[in-house]
């Protein structure tokens, strides 16, 4: 059902306006200034405005610039009683989805509030198959360490240097790579990624080199490897602490000449490829180990960018969250929003998954909780040291079968009931939403006995 805020000083206004949209099917809000009005834009979602320009304090005009601020997305009508031309023009000229003049014609009203919930509709549609489509999404972010990873972008991204993008897993290091060949001259040329520690050893050549027919049991027919699928473009090797040494001298090659070899194949293939590499892994440990060539190291690292934990840009975490959160609620059809305190304490939590964690955790919230995500949801649901998390998690590990868990669960919440009604079965029948009957035979199942 589509949800509407009506902001007006007038009550009789408001009542008729509530009135008429609840008789259209439509959720409506109402508030009596632009004050409250904000408040209510803040702490819900809506997909349409309805405000009065004349009234006190704070006018229409004000409202709507603060309003488009906080959420740009959502039309914004205007309504007055002293409608002239240039009163509709500057409106729309800010802003302004339209201008209705009181006393408003119905049928228009109706038809403007109808086009306007098409159109936010289309936007958040809009949004959505655009974030499918394309990977990159914004760094989010301001902190030093952040702010340090845009600028070195910034200056290297026009340039054909190779980068090594060192940081833990799920600390964002593809979205760097994407950025890097975004903002450079190859960005309209492919951007091809290879997990090197998806791959097993065996494959791993022909992945990348590809192969010529009959090169080897099941080579049916040529492939080309993903440094010719990157011709002119970017190749994104994710992991690159995990390839072997054989593959790894044949990608030092590669680096050094533009030149390959298909497996099975003698002729040479020119490439113009930019390489981005990406490890979790010390390199430099790796190459003391005897598990990674130091030549190829240094080939890798012309520009070093590393990614911190999400741990060490604690002051980052409340805008992620944020914009998880919208981009969940959009494309589940949902609204939410955080309580007072909850984006707090999410910066309390222990992210050991880095942003990869911190995503997962916002969608379990927009799933499990209420439409005020609260302080106690973001304990219960993602802080794994909690004690609430540590209670769920002993009571899960407790029972094998579902009946036994469900039956373990209507015990104590029974039992529970039972003792806060001081044992009057008629009374907590009723609160608990099941006939008497079925609680006699529930407490006689459980053998539920008043201490």
């Amino acid at each position: 059902m589509p949800k509407i805020l009506v902001i007006d000083d007038e009550k009789p206004i408001r009542d008729a306006l509530q009135n008429i949209l609840t008789a259209e099917q439509y959720q409506v809000d109402l508030a009596e200034n632009g004050k409250k009005g904000l408040e209510l834009l803040n702490d819900n979602g809506y997909d349409v405005v309805l405000c009065d320009i004349k009234m006190p304090n704070m006018d229409g005009l004000e409202v709507m610039a603060k309003a488009i601020e906080m959420a740009p997305e959502v039309p914004f009508i205007l309504i007055s009683g002293h409608g002239t031309i240039d009163i509709a023009v500057e409106a729309v000229r800010k802003g302004a989805y339209d201008f209705i003049a009181k006393p408003p014609d119905l049928n228009r009203l109706l038809i403007t509030i109808r086009n306007a919930v098409d159109k936010n509709n289309l936007v958040v549609e809009t949004k959505v198959l655009r974030r499918k489509v394309t990977k990159t999404r914004d760094i989010i972010g301001d902190t030093p360490a952040v702010n340090k990873i845009k600028d070195t972008i910034e200056k290297v991204a026009p340039t054909d240097a190779r980068v090594l993008i060192t940081g833990e897993n799920g600390t964002g290091k593809e979205l760097v790579a994407r950025w890097i060949h975004e903002k450079s001259n190859r960005a309209n040329s492919p951007l091809i990624e290879v997990n090197c520690a998806a791959i097993p050893t065996e494959l791993i050549e022909s992945e990348l080199f590809g192969h010529e027919k009959g090169a080897f049991t099941t080579a049916i027919k040529q492939r080309i490897g993903k440094f010719e699928q990157a011709h002119g473009g970017t190749l994104f090797l994710d992991e690159i602490g995990d390839m072997s040494l054989a593959a790894q001298a044949k990608v030092l090659r590669v680096i050094q000449e533009g030149v390959l070899q298909r497996v099975g194949g003698d002729k040479s293939v020119n490439v113009d490829v930019r390489v981005l590499a990406a490890t979790n892994k010390n390199l430099l440990e790796e190459v003391e180990k005897g598990t990674f060539r130091l030549d190829l190291y240094h080939r890798l690292s012309v520009i070093m960018i590393h990614v911190p934990t999400l741990n060490e840009r604690v002051d980052d975490i409340p805008v992620i969250a944020e914009k998880f959160l919208k981009e969940i609620c959009e494309d589940s059809g949902v609204r939410k929003n955080f309580a007072p305190g909850a984006l707090d304490e999410l910066k309390n939590v222990n992210w050991t998954g880095n942003i990869r964690e911190l995503r997962n955790v916002v969608e379990r919230l927009v799933i499990l909780s209420d439409a005020k995500i609260t302080v106690e949801d973001v304990i219960a649901y993602s802080n794994p040291s909690s004690p609430v998390s540590k209670t769920q998690n002993v009571l899960l590990d407790k029972f094998d079968k579902f009946q036994d868990f469900k039956d373990y669960a209507e015990t104590i919440f029974l039992e529970s009931k039972l003792k806060k009604n001081n044992w009057n079965v008629a009374k907590t029948a009723v609160e608990v939403d099941i006939q008497r009957s079925h609680l006699y035979n529930k407490i006689e199942k459980y053998k539920l006995k008043r201490s």
